[in-house]
């Protein structure tokens, strides 16, 4: 599979679920791979392992994306070792405090939209700089949520960072469009992830919840992966300022589960 040969790629959060399959899928298709981890450098590892293994380049680098001198130095980092970035995934991210907004500290709000959005903020603002350096042209994909559109209760934090970098994707989109920087989102429904932990460990839980799934079954990293490979690849240079759903129908149902 060579739909991204000689395409560098930055994955953000890619020690662990999501992140990690899209990191180790793009190498599967030709793509040397950065990969950024905050806390497990081990887990980062075993993914930068797998695109060694599958023939290609790639470097780990430890990042706090809500902070700029952590971003500044993990693109500085990722040019040192690579000509150029071609594609950039925004994948850290944390979940829901599940707490009402009645029990919701300021601190843990702001955590959740620091990490979730001015995360993808300045991520996208230090790759469209250096993209634009080098005469336009770029991949942008931002994994939102189903939570960018549909709301749950005790989500407060998490729906307004998922809706907020929906707007902030078709902003840049449009900003974007006469450079061939294309700027897209995948929506997850219910993920196989450490962001479902319960849904991963409680079969008689996840059942539940699949029932209210069309598709009747939850999905997998592999299969948020491969919609980002589409959307990284030259077949999807005429599309931007979408956001592709990968939820089995999920969203149809207005169930609760996103992630």
């Amino acid at each position: 599979m060579t739909k991204l040969i000689n395409k560098t790629a930055l994955v953000t959060g890619a020690e662990s679920g999501i992140g990690k399959a899209i990191a180790i899928e793009f190498a599967l298709n030709g793509a040397d791979v950065i990969i950024t981890y905050l806390n497990d450098e081990a887990a980062a590892q075993e993914t930068l392992l797998s695109i060694k293994e599958a023939g290609r380049n790639g470097i780990i680098v430890q990042a706090d994306v809500s902070d700029l001198k952590s971003v500044e130095h993990l693109f500085e980092t990722a040019l040192c070792h690579f000509p150029q970035i071609d594609i950039l995934v925004n994948s850290a991210g944390v979940r829901s405090t599940d707490k009402y907004i009645d029990q919701l500290s300021f601190e843990e709000f702001e955590h959740t939209i620091k990490t979730n959005l001015f995360g993808v903020f300045l991520c996208c603002q230090n790759f469209v700089k250096h993209r634009l350096q080098q005469g336009g042209i770029g991949r942008i994909i931002n994994i939102t949520s189903i939570h960018e559109e549909v709301v749950s209760p005790g989500k407060t934090d998490y729906c307004a960072s998922k809706a907020a970098v929906g707007g902030l994707s078709r902003a840049l989109a449009m900003e974007l469009a006469d450079k061939q920087i294309t700027v897209n989102n995948i929506a997850p429904g219910m993920i196989l992830t450490q962001m479902n932990q319960k849904a991963v460990e409680d079969l008689d839980y996840r059942k539940e919840l699949e029932q209210r799934i069309p598709a009747k079954t939850s999905g997998t990293p592999l299969d948020v992966a491969k919609a980002a490979v589409f959307l990284a690849s030259d077949d999807a240079a005429y599309i931007t300022g979408t956001t592709q759903i990968v939820d089995g129908g999920l969203r149809l149902n207005r169930a609760p589960g996103a992630r």
